[in-house]
């Protein structure tokens, strides 16, 4: 049992459900409160930036704020959700630093919240995640389709094309965007 906490798996896999968890919960009041006074949040921060369509851009603002905090909190589309974040804080970074300089008390948050979202997005949402629960099920169902195909057919040559013919585009999305497989 104390060996199963103290791997390294582990501890990654809880510090990402902790950061992830609290970083959501933290960041969604915000979406929120924009959605409290849509047009007082776009004369603060979005004209005066001479965006286009403030009202929309704000909408925009405090929906990607919320779900992408929602898909954090749950742990599903969990990248989606991160990259969400990102761009808005990201926007609000920019705001901060054109209407105030390089003021800390203004940025320190901005910036905490651009890093959780940025390292979530970078390493993966961690086993505890419904995006890895799906993951392992399509992949329990995928080798259950690659068994039989083995069986029938002797030739390796005839199996990995089967294998790759099959799996194509959701197989390099499984491999190189929704699941961390660098644990």
């Amino acid at each position: 049992m104390l060996s199963t906490i103290l791997t390294k798996s582990f501890s990654k896999d809880t510090a990402l459900l902790i950061l992830r968890v609290i970083t959501g919960t933290v960041l969604i009041h915000h979406g929120y409160e924009k959605l409290a006074n849509i047009e007082n949040f776009a004369d603060a921060f979005v004209r005066p930036l001479h965006l286009p369509f403030p009202i929309f851009l704000s909408y925009i603002a405090a929906f990607s704020e919320i779900g992408g905090s929602w898909l954090l909190i749950i742990g599903l589309a969990t990248r989606f959700g991160a990259l969400a974040i990102v761009g808005t804080i990201s926007v609000a970074i920019y705001h901060a630093l054109v209407t105030s300089g390089f003021n800390i008390f203004l940025l320190e948050l901005l910036l905490l919240y651009f890093a959780s979202a940025t390292s979530i997005a970078l390493t993966g949402p961690g086993n505890f995640s419904l995006d890895e629960v799906i993951i392992r099920i399509l992949k329990s169902e995928d080798e259950e389709e690659i068994i039989p195909s083995t069986k029938a057919k002797p030739s390796k040559q005839i199996e990995v094309k089967e294998e790759t013919k099959k799996g194509g585009l959701f197989q390099f999305l499984q491999a190189n965007i929704l699941s961390d497989t660098s644990s």
